[in-house]
């Protein structure tokens, strides 16, 4: 029972996901690839071809979460953020009771459950919080679109669709990188700024705005760094490419194959990714750190994940806050700089 004058708030927070342990890999896999967001084919032809990619890739994908323990460390990782959040959501709405959830695309806890817990706690105002900086038809749109198809349940809903250049997250970032360059000492060093891939057709076709967002990312997190020109100090790449389709480049690989040829070390910064995860903890510590060794590169140091970092949390409080005081969808800070026909934001306000 609240306060007369208080509000019930629950905060949404949408991931991935990724398996528990080695028996969870292929049903995860089997979801991710049966997403129409990620395989465009229409049933049952998409739904045979996820089974058979995840029948494939299950002994490689065992052993590559086999590195981390045998299980993924994204869903602790998103509960402590959760939790970090929470407190600092009330902190600032001290009259409110504040609730947050954890919403996974492809593994517990799935959406559909999540939204039974919200209805359940019957609130009066929602906000749908991506943990993905920059919006993609490939994560947040998907993982937007099933929490609207499934959730039934009470509460007035805002959304904070993307949040590329939000002051905590590029803060929060700023210091780890400028902790590993600090490292590295005098030696000659460029920062890559890593993220995870998609194919190009998704930029002309769908009108997606990851590129031009990630970039803008970076564009604000070098200064913050104390890098100046790109191409020497710093470059954006692109990591995790699957299939024969061309997708966003350079590729993370070959940015560290450039580096060995300018005899520079390299420090990887994953700045589309807010949490530890395969990508950070097995491609960009193990797989590539193999590769920058073969070639040379020395040192090959990579930031963390942001985490529960105090300037990310405090920025996903301030969205939250922000995203309560109106309806529909808007970024937090600076979103799109151009006409984007996938930007949920510039699509409310063209219907409206």
């Amino acid at each position: 029972m609240t306060a007369q004058g208080s509000q019930r708030i629950a905060v949404v927070l949408f991931n991935l996901g990724g398996p528990d342990d080695q028996a969870s890999v292929r049903p995860f896999l089997f979801n991710l690839f049966r997403d129409p967001a990620i395989i465009g084919l229409p049933d049952p032809f998409r739904t045979l071809l996820a089974r058979l990619i995840s029948s494939r890739r299950e002994k490689s994908a065992q052993a590559n979460y086999a590195l981390m323990g045998g299980g993924s460390p994204l869903l602790p990782e998103t509960r402590r953020q959760a939790a970090a959040l929470a407190q600092a959501l009330t902190a600032r709405r001290s009259g409110d009771v504040v609730s947050t959830f954890v919403a996974m695309r492809y593994w517990s806890p799935l959406t559909e459950q999540t939204a039974r817990e919200v209805a359940a706690f019957a609130p009066d105002r929602i906000v749908l919080l991506p943990l993905y900086p920059q919006f993609s038809t490939t994560t947040t749109e998907s993982s937007l679109k099933l929490w609207n198809a499934v959730y039934d349940g009470p509460g007035q809903s805002s959304t904070v669709c993307c949040y590329p250049r939000g002051d905590g997250w590029i803060a929060a970032q700023a210091e780890g990188v400028r902790a590993r360059l600090a490292e590295a000492g005098d030696r000659p060093m460029r920062v890559l700024f890593s993220a995870h891939g998609i194919p190009e057709s998704l930029i002309a076709r769908k009108g997606d705005p990851y590129q031009e967002q990630v970039e803008a990312t970076c564009a604000a997190l070098a200064p913050a760094c104390g890098l100046s020109r790109r191409g020497e100090d710093w470059d954006v790449c692109y990591q995790s490419r699957v299939g024969p389709m061309k997708w966003l480049g350079p590729s993370t690989p070959e940015a560290i194959q450039k580096a060995a040829a300018d005899k520079v070390g390299v420090v990887v910064a994953p700045v589309a990714f807010v949490s530890e995860h395969i990508e950070t903890l097995v491609e960009l510590d193990v797989e590539y750190a193999e590769l920058a060794h073969e070639l040379g590169v020395a040192p090959y140091l990579r930031s963390p994940a942001v985490g529960v970092a105090p300037a990310f949390i405090d920025m996903l409080a301030h969205a939250a806050d922000e995203a309560l005081g109106r309806d529909g969808v808007a970024p937090f800070g600076p979103g799109c700089q151009a006409r984007w026909k996938a930007c949920p934001a510039q699509c409310e306000r063209k219907d409206a």
